[in-house]
């Protein structure tokens, strides 16, 4: 009997092709909605391996009922919708996929930053609503980039990606991280800085880091009070880093100028959600790697994962 693997969203035959040649494999049947618990936990008690989506909880429950479970293959970089310590207890290997995000990730978050400064999607709706009846010299004046200083929260990967962006605008950068970056110094010229100082000097806040222990609910009232009342934070990192109802209060209040959000704290957000009645709000539904090639990329690394795993190989991006 073929082991069985199980996909909680519907992704592209033409990944799934190969894995299908030598196990049973079955899909969630809805590229736009989550699996539902039930169903997913009814799964994974017959599962070898499990291909997921970050929006699926993978807990000590779950675990508990996975009796041929071999290995969870998590469609993202970060894994903080799994019970890392509950799967290590039981032998279950994790992979995630990164790297192959990097970049792309890095363009959607430089992409954000220049939609909120420079005010773009106020002014693409400004222009489709026939609100432009003529020039004026301070028409949707936004905020220049350059020369700016960039404060980066998170200084993995994505964030020493984002940092090459910033220099390309001739930006400072400066950085705060769990552990220093002394090579990064030296290629990019980005400087370490405490995080409230950070908080002080720059005015880009770029949260890049991961959700953790340390990270979640890291920006609260007083963060806000220290930044710059021209500031403008962006997250493309994960939503529960920011407490949201500070964040409402500080864009009410103007201690910052705007925020442009790819995260949120409970998503899918809701249309109603304070947050997106401010004009300087950019809202994204969580798509910084989504391109085309790196979403494919990211599929095919995850069946690859799957497969070495099962065949007993070592797989290509395991979480230690």
């Amino acid at each position: 009997m073929k082991p069985y693997i199980y996909i909680t969203r519907k992704l592209p035959e033409s990944v799934i092709e190969p894995l299908r040649e030598n196990y049973e494999v079955e899909m969630w049947d809805r590229e736009d909605e989550p699996v539902p618990r039930n169903i997913l936990l009814d799964k994974a008690e017959k599962a070898s391996a499990l291909l997921t989506m970050l929006s699926d909880k993978v807990d000590g429950e779950l675990l508990q009922r996975a009796e041929s479970l071999k290995v969870v293959s998590n469609l993202a970089v970060g894994y903080d919708n799994i019970d890392l310590e509950a799967a290590k207890e039981k032998g279950i290997t994790i992979t995630n996929t990164p790297d192959v995000l990097t970049e792309t990730t890095a363009d959607l978050t430089f992409a954000l930053l220049l939609a909120v400064a420079r005010r773009v999607v106020e002014a693409d709706r400004y222009v489709k609503e026939g609100n432009w009846k003529s020039w004026s010299p301070l028409l949707l004046a936004g905020s220049d980039i350059h020369h700016k200083t960039m404060g980066i929260v998170g200084m993995g990967s994505i964030g020493e990606a984002v940092a090459r962006r910033a220099k390309g605008f001739n930006m400072e950068v400066l950085y705060y991280n769990r552990s220093r970056k002394h090579e990064a110094e030296q290629a990019m010229g980005v400087k370490y800085a405490p995080f409230e100082e950070l908080l002080a000097q720059s005015d880009f806040v770029v949260i890049l880091a991961p959700l953790n222990a340390d990270t979640e609910g890291m920006f609260q009232e007083g963060q806000f009070n220290r930044m710059k009342e021209t500031s403008i934070l962006i997250n493309a990192a994960r939503g529960p880093i920011v407490n949201e109802d500070a964040l409402v209060q500080a864009l009410r209040r103007g201690d910052i100028r705007g925020a442009g959000l790819d995260v949120f704290e409970m998503e899918p957000i809701s249309k109603d959600h304070p947050l997106l009645t401010f004009d300087r709000v950019v809202a994204l539904p969580h798509i910084g790697s989504s391109s085309q090639d790196t979403r494919y990329n990211m599929m095919t690394l995850c069946a690859d994962n799957i497969h070495a795993v099962l065949k007993g190989d070592q797989p290509k991006t395991a979480v230690k």
